[in-house]
């Protein structure tokens, strides 16, 4: 892996623990669902939850809740992002231990790092001001700016600006369908939110985000 120069980061379940804001989001808008009629009463781990993170808002719900109309689908997605942002804005995101730290790492061995989330515009902008990770990132990109587009859709656009050879790194199917598709290398995130299974291809596995330093 030493001609690795550029080095592709998802974030939820990789960078950021997001159970810490939207877990309690999911759960007070599914209340919401059930008195409005549209869903029926039942509780969630936090597990049934957050199998859903590292998924587009289009493609979640289509697997959650197809029968749900897109509109009434859009409304409540908007409701869950609007609670994780009063949750960003106070500092109730959190980020896995040891993740700046890595990331600063790498950025001294003179790695290019790039942000590919699953978002919206806004929670991409918001969590790169609450973490500053502009100063770790040379660019972030975001399937809401590109129109839901699949992760290994926009690495096309990727590869365009940045040299080989590339290293994917993320917990989810989306992220090891990057690797596949494209024929990178990949880093699979046991600590995330994937299954185990989503991520036994990947040429190497993550215990710790700081395990990467071990290898790179």
């Amino acid at each position: 892996m030493k001609d690795i120069q550029t080095i592709i980061f998802d974030y939820d379940g990789t960078l950021h623990n997001s159970t810490r804001i939207y877990a309690d989001a999911f759960r007070t808008v599914y209340k919401q669902m059930v008195l409005a009629g549209d869903a029926p009463e039942r509780e969630f781990t936090d597990e049934e939850i957050t199998k859903w993170l590292g998924y587009s808002a289009c493609d979640m719900w289509q697997a959650f809740m197809p029968e749900l109309s897109i509109r009434k689908q859009v409304e409540y997605s908007k409701d869950i992002g609007q609670i994780m942002t009063w949750k960003i804005k106070n500092k109730q995101a959190v980020l896995y231990d040891g993740a700046l730290e890595t990331l600063q790492y790498l950025k001294n061995k003179g790695y290019h790092l790039l942000y590919l989330s699953n978002c919206g515009h806004e929670f991409m902008r918001m969590h790169a001001e609450c973490f500053e990770l502009d100063q770790y990132f040379e660019h972030m990109y975001c399937s809401g700016d590109y129109e839901n587009r699949p992760k290994y859709e926009i690495f096309d656009v990727i590869k365009e600006d940045y040299p080989e050879a590339y290293m994917m790194v993320g917990d989810r199917f989306h992220d090891m369908e990057v690797a596949r598709k494209h024929h990178i290398y990949s880093a699979g995130c046991a600590y995330g939110f994937g299954s185990r299974q989503e991520i036994e291809d990947a040429d190497i596995i993550l215990e710790d985000i700081r395990d990467l330093q071990k290898f790179l």
